[in-house]
């Protein structure tokens, strides 16, 4: 009855247009769904976000769920999940991508699912992490660990969308391991939200591949051309 009314109050819109949601409706909108533009990264090795870090990192697998437009669906959505407290969408896009990373031979070996870290700054100023729905999503349904205690920020750094080449490349450094010799010869499926230049993903693998015989994938929600 109290929920009832408090959905009549205040209505639960899709977290890619400004429509109404139905009961029947989770997060997004019917028509949004439809208009989800995936990558299908995951069909070819040979994929924009695996040519994102041709000779930057030496990975097993990386793919991108959906394309990132500016004022376009996903944006909506990063947005919200991100600044507007949907967590509940980072989940969701786990739970859809993982139908098709379960059919990618190279992800069966996964051991670790690990999100790119928040400083623990950014973390207190947010609440939580965006990307931990979807990273926890995808390793329970892998099989593997959901490990967000590995990988550390160690430095605070502001947004990189806007900043230049040079301003980016400080990022390498604000990231760090903490490191067990049980870690050794694991598969790690690194997460992450939106993929731009790469800066914070190449940084924060080539941290985990310090590990002795470490592999190395990654999976994000979107993709952006930079």
């Amino acid at each position: 009855m109290l929920k009832s009314l408090f959905n009549l109050l205040y209505p639960k819109t899709c977290c890619g247009c400004p429509v109404v949601l139905l009961e029947s409706e989770n997060e997004l909108c019917t028509n949004c769904r439809h208009e989800m533009p995936f990558t299908l990264h995951y069909l070819s090795a040979d994929n924009e976000t695996m040519k994102k870090f041709a000779g930057r990192l030496p990975l097993e697998h990386a793919s991108s769920m959906v394309y990132f437009h500016k004022e376009g669906i996903v944006q909506e959505m990063i947005h919200n999940l991100k600044y507007r407290g949907r967590q509940e969408v980072s989940a969701l896009m786990g739970q859809w991508y993982l139908n098709d990373l379960k059919k990618v031979e190279a992800l069966k070996s996964v051991t670790d699912v690990v999100p790119v870290p928040l400083h623990p700054k950014r973390l207190r100023e947010r609440g939580y992490n965006q990307i931990s729905g979807f990273g926890r999503a995808i390793a329970d349904g892998l099989g593997a660990s959901y490990n967000d205690s590995v990988l550390k920020r160690d430095k605070y750094t502001k947004t990189q969308t806007k900043k230049n080449l040079e301003a980016r490349a400080e990022i390498h450094s604000a990231f760090g391991i903490d490191y067990n010799e049980n870690l050794a010869g694991r598969h790690f499926l690194m997460v992450d939200d939106v993929i731009t230049t790469g800066a914070t993903l190449e940084a924060c693998g080539r941290a985990l591949l310090s590990i002795p015989d470490a592999k190395l994938s990654i999976v994000t929600i979107a993709y952006a051309h930079s």
